[in-house]
């Protein structure tokens, strides 16, 4: 049965990507909050915050896209909830199909819906001066980074929504993600923070990720920070899968 795995898995990335269809409104409610956020920001706290920039909607974007991605890997823990509730995930081991072709479905269903939450801020953020003079491969490695941010995420929202007893819990993990942001340099420079704040924000996942993804939009010298992104988002995939994947077969042997 494995040797069918990558047809399976597409039969369920199609099953999960049709109920994202039917219920748009789950992309859009991801994408409001940090365009909320966003436009205050930028037209009331933009011109009280020193940055060293004068375009604070280019300073600011790398952490509204993270915090998007992190609000919209909750809906994967409650449907991954839903399915091991209603005892679905059962159903489908009784079938002829590889048994982890049903949690890839879900994971690669998050990466393409926050591909999607992500594109529409972009967008907004255009209309709000977003300018950008990074080059084809500079992009590419944006975007590359952000797949593999979500990946990770992906994971860890899996083994809430596998472990979880209900579905608050299944997505009530993703508040202190969502919240990591503001406890980095993705809204004011760390220098600005007291120090013992500042220890921490120079040292967690989120302010080397932004810090390569400001950096790489701007057309500027990245330095060790994209390795340490890099390391940050393969080390959380790798032990956040090797949890979710015990939870699974734990859940449904």
């Amino acid at each position: 049965m494995e040797t069918h795995f990558f047809s399976d898995m597409g039969v369920m990335l199609g099953r999960s990507m049709r109920h994202i269809l039917r219920s748009m409104d789950t992309i859009f409610t991801v994408c409001i909050t940090p365009i909320a956020m966003m436009l205050m920001f930028v037209y009331v706290f933009g011109g009280a915050i020193q940055t060293g920039t004068d375009n604070y909607v280019n300073y600011l974007l790398p952490g509204i896209l993270l915090i998007a991605i992190a609000s919209g890997i909750s809906y994967t823990a409650y449907r991954l909830f839903l399915d091991k509730q209603r005892g679905i995930i059962e159903r489908f081991h009784t079938m002829p199909i590889a048994r982890s072709s049903v949690l890839w479905g879900h994971v690669l269903t998050s990466v393409v819906s926050n591909i999607i939450s992500v594109a529409v801020i972009f967008l907004v953020a255009l209309v709000m001066g977003f300018n950008s003079s990074a080059d084809v491969l500079s992009w590419l490695a944006v975007a590359g980074i952000l797949v593999l941010f979500t990946l990770a995420l992906t994971w860890v929202a899996a083994i809430a929504g596998l472990s979880a007893k209900t579905v608050e819990g299944a997505s009530a993990f993703s508040y202190p993600l969502i919240f990591l942001p503001f406890i980095s340099s993705a809204f004011v420079p760390t220098e600005t923070m007291p120090s013992a704040v500042r220890v921490f924000a120079e040292n967690q996942p989120v302010t080397s990720i932004v810090e390569t993804i400001r950096s790489l939009l701007s057309s500027q010298p990245i330095g060790n920070e994209i390795w340490v992104a890099l390391a940050w988002c393969v080390g959380i995939m790798i032990v956040a899968y090797l949890f979710a994947v015990r939870a699974y077969n734990r859940k449904a042997p």
